[in-house]
């Protein structure tokens, strides 16, 4: 679909796709794995899709929670086109229910209010292209769950040489996986826990479907892939399940996939668990790197070893990582300037100087 051929029946309103009409009546919508079945009016669990005028319809097109421009570290990758800048903004709602939600005041939003008036896919492009980024970012909240509107802002900007970059949980049915990931260049996919207990009663979701994301991602596509896992204690840091989850890591995703271990600071409805210690990190650094994986990171500490990457053939350090403040530089396109090993990622001929600033941005 061109980005001109979306009409709007209403402010922020167009016609959704993934959908089908039931015996009964209702409107199924197979965009994600919830498969919600929609009276008419009824919105469903992410709250932006809606049953309207006899067709699913997305209420957010073009309705942003606002733009800020962002180091590409912090989304996080930190094996495409490191030190550059990427656009970022989201729009409302979501299609989980995480009770340690570090977005919740955007992702469980009800009030259209807070969203900036209608920006189109063109106007964002030419934004990012002006303001000198490097890529697009769609986060804060799932590009998911506003499908349509991403992939016409990622037409756009592929149009301007522009890359995207969706940050997402992959809830995601099989049948909207390749139209959606066909437009996105990169994604950092949030492995919540590796259990379907945690991701039932935190999350009010599964995580087979998940899985079955990022085994996509890897084995089906070019779209370069990170992943992190927020560690919370007493909740998805056990020893036994980053092992579980370490052994299916290698086996499916392969040992060049980056794998982000981050921090839990007490949020939304889980104020009664402790943030995570520095020590906790460490240890599901270590657990990934024994089973083989290459490029393991710690993030939301100050963890200069733990964030920066490193040479699997020699040990030298490549990156030097403070926050997001790119440092010491020992790549030679994307090898070991040392050894010649081949570092797997997108990696420009030098870094980006973006640094660690985030920048907001009014577009209109």
């Amino acid at each position: 679909m061109n980005v001109t051929s979306r009409q709007m029946t209403a402010p922020g309103v167009v016609a959704g796709q993934w959908w089908r009409r039931l015996p009964d009546g209702r409107l199924q919508c197979d965009l994600c794995p919830r498969r919600c079945k929609l009276h008419p009016e009824q919105r469903g669990f992410c709250f932006v899709r809606q049953n309207l005028g006899g067709q699913i319809a997305l209420t957010t097109y073009g309705r942003s929670s606002g733009f800020c421009i962002d180091p590409i570290e912090k989304k996080p990758l930190n094996h495409f086109h490191p030190g550059t800048s990427a656009l970022s903004f989201g729009t409302a709602g979501c299609n989980l229910g995480c009770r340690f939600c570090q977005n919740w005041d955007i992702s469980k939003a009800r009030e259209f209010d807070r969203l900036a008036a209608a920006v189109t896919p063109e106007t964002i492009a030419a934004a990012a292209r002006r303001l000198g980024c490097r890529s697009v970012a769609f986060t804060y909240n799932d590009p998911v769950i506003f499908a349509e509107y991403a992939i016409d802002v990622a037409q756009a900007c592929h149009a301007l040489g522009l890359a995207t970059v969706a940050v997402t949980a992959g809830y995601i049915s099989a049948e909207a996986r390749p139209e959606f990931y066909r437009h996105m260049d990169a994604a950092n996919v949030d492995l919540k826990g590796f259990s379907e207990d945690f991701y039932h009663r935190n999350c009010s979701g599964e995580l087979a479907p998940v899985l079955a994301t990022l085994e996509y991602l890897r084995q089906q596509t070019n779209v370069w892939l990170e992943v992190t896992t927020l560690l919370i204690p007493g909740e998805n840091d056990a020893t036994a399940e980053l092992e579980k989850a370490a052994d299916w890591f290698a086996a499916n995703l392969g040992p060049d996939v980056p794998w982000h271990f981050t921090a839990f600071h007490p949020d939304y409805k889980m104020l009664d668990k402790p943030a995570t210690a520095p020590a906790t990190l460490a240890l599901a650094r270590q657990i990934a790197r024994a089973h083989g994986l290459r490029y393991v990171y710690t993030g939301n500490i100050h963890d200069p070893d733990g964030s920066s990457t490193w040479c699997p053939g020699c040990g030298e350090r490549l990156v030097t990582r403070d926050w997001y403040l790119l440092g010491e530089w020992k790549l030679e396109g994307n090898r070991c300037a040392a050894c010649g090993f081949e570092i797997a990622g997108h990696f420009d001929a030098s870094p980006g100087n973006w640094g660690n600033r985030r920048q907001p941005v009014r577009l209109n």
